[in-house]
């Protein structure tokens, strides 16, 4: 920590909490004669002012929750004083929604990526084995596991890797459900990702969850880099494996024929993804990420934000950056949805925040969302999309997913999306095949105790030697670098085989 950090850091004038970005013991002075009544521990909140019992608990300058009890200056603000009452959130409509100022086109920056074609730009080049059932996920693992002891010996200087993507369902579901239709998307919108050079999937056979209706609907025809097979079929697992590894071997040099060329940045779309939050995420990582956001926006490229669970409380700053007022209705009738699918299945949406949340300094599901939200930078909102459904409107977009991290990466990268930054303050350490995934860190003890598997420290911010705007660039230089090719840590390692997780809704018979 740089020495003269201050005690508590206030983020809005309005608020009557602060947060502290460094362990204070009872008696330490904080801000305006204020006194740590008791130990605060880094990243959580401690009263600046009076808050009475019922009385709102500010953050942010927004509501994050109501004080239980009186809390007197000083006093730590956590589960033992603070919980979500009743809240009714104004709903402003399309009110700060100026466009977006854009980069000239002639000034506008490039990645070299790979060009699939009608608009698709890949940022890595993988040949992924789609198990569409998990009766056929270990033939589908057994076969990458091929390739990646054969890649480990000989190498390939043009592709990325052969990774078998598995699931624990495929059968058992009706497809003309939501549930089914959510699956169906997701399986055809992976085989579409301009990541992939080559595709090969493998059913069983006698599973409800065919891909030949899946293929037609998703327009892919079988060909070099795309094949279908299933196991009965072949007469079994081993003559499976065998005709599986004929056909990658015939896809190789077709995929890898494909090279890097120069590419506008529109053609990046970059899932914006927080996990293992804290107290630091809505302060460092998660505004900076929003920074990044704004930037490659104005160069025209995709962004978006997902995890319904994790706006709401905070889906009012969406809805006054809604491009139109359908798209502001349609973010509405998503957080309706979960209110009822909640409500059905005998959950609530303030069960998240996670125990590592609260331990990081996070009480509310409200004070979680409004950091959240940051991730989303300060551009119009263009678009809100259901889970897995194409991403076709450039700009600041939403995605509805679950809270989970891998089945809302799942649901992004199905909707194209071609690079994840994730920020965390616990310590996330997924990777997410065939996306490269950047790890962004909130503060800097988390990242130097875990600096194998991050990317990039905000703590900088926390520690007061760099701006959320120098951050922020420094993010958007790197997510242009990893596009163009740069591993990130997750890739280092060959992280990211086991996080294809489809979101699963309804009922299993």
């Amino acid at each position: 920590m740089i020495a003269d950090l201050p005690a508590v850091l206030v983020l809005n004038a309005k608020d009557n909490v602060g947060v502290v970005p460094a362990n204070v013991d009872a008696g330490r002075a904080l801000v305006n004669g204020v006194v740590a009544a008791e130990r605060i521990p880094r990243g959580h909140k401690v009263a600046i002012s009076h808050i009475a019992e019922g009385a709102p608990v500010l953050k942010y300058g927004q509501i994050i929750g109501y004080a239980t009890k009186a809390i007197q200056p000083g006093e730590h603000v956590h589960l033992q004083n603070l919980a979500i009452l009743d809240l009714a959130l104004k709903h402003e409509f399309c009110v700060d929604n100026a466009p977006a100022v854009m980069v000239p086109e002639e000034r506008r920056r490039t990645f070299d990526g790979f060009d699939r074609g009608n608009g698709r730009i890949g940022t890595r080049n993988y040949i992924g084995i789609l198990s569409t059932v998990n009766c056929s996920a270990t033939v589908s693992r057994y076969v990458a596991e091929h390739y990646a002891r054969r890649f480990r010996e000989a190498g390939h200087d043009n592709i990325d890797g052969v990774v078998a993507l598995t699931y624990g369902g495929g059968c058992a579901l009706n497809l003309k459900s939501e549930g089914g239709r959510i699956l169906t998307r997701t399986f055809k919108g992976y085989a579409r990702n301009p990541n992939f050079g080559g595709i090969l999937m493998i059913g069983l056979g006698c599973e409800t969850f065919q891909y030949g209706p899946l293929v037609e609907e998703a327009g892919l025809e079988e060909g070099k880099t795309f094949r279908t097979m299933m196991i009965q079929n072949q007469g079994g697992t081993r003559k499976t494996i065998d005709a599986a590894c004929e056909m990658i071997d015939d896809m190789l040099p077709d995929v890898g024929r494909v090279r890097r060329t120069p590419q506008p940045l529109s053609g990046i779309k970059l899932a914006l993804e927080c996990g293992g939050s804290d107290g630091y995420s809505g302060i460092s990582a998660n505004p900076a990420l929003g920074v990044a956001s704004d930037l490659l926006v104005k160069e025209g490229a995709t962004t978006v934000l997902s995890e319904t669970p994790e706006i709401y409380g905070a889906e009012h700053l969406l809805t006054r950056r809604a491009a139109r007022p359908e798209v502001a209705e349609k973010l509405l009738s998503r957080i309706d949805w979960w209110r009822d699918y909640t409500a059905r299945n005998d959950a609530e949406l303030n069960n998240n925040p996670s125990f590592g949340n609260k331990a990081g300094g996070l009480t509310t599901i409200l004070e979680k969302s409004l950091g959240a939200v940051a991730k989303g930078g300060s551009m119009p909102l263009n678009a809100v999309y259901e889970y897995a459904e194409e991403v076709t409107e450039p700009g600041f977009v939403f995605m509805d997913t679950p809270g989970y991290d891998p089945a809302a990466v799942t649901g992004q990268i199905a909707g194209g999306c071609n690079l994840v930054a994730f920020t965390t303050g616990r310590g996330s350490v997924s990777g997410y095949k065939p996306a490269p995934c950047i790890k962004i860190a909130t503060n800097t003890p988390m990242y130097e105790h875990i600096k194998d598997d991050m990317d990039i420290n905000c703590g900088t911010i926390v520690d007061g030697s760099e701006t959320i705007e120098e951050a922020g660039r420094r993010i958007f230089e790197f997510v242009i670098e990893t596009a163009s090719g740069r591993k990130t840590a997750s890739e280092a390692f060959d992280y990211g085989d086991n996080e294809f997780v489809p979101w699963q809704v309804g009922a299993i018979t």
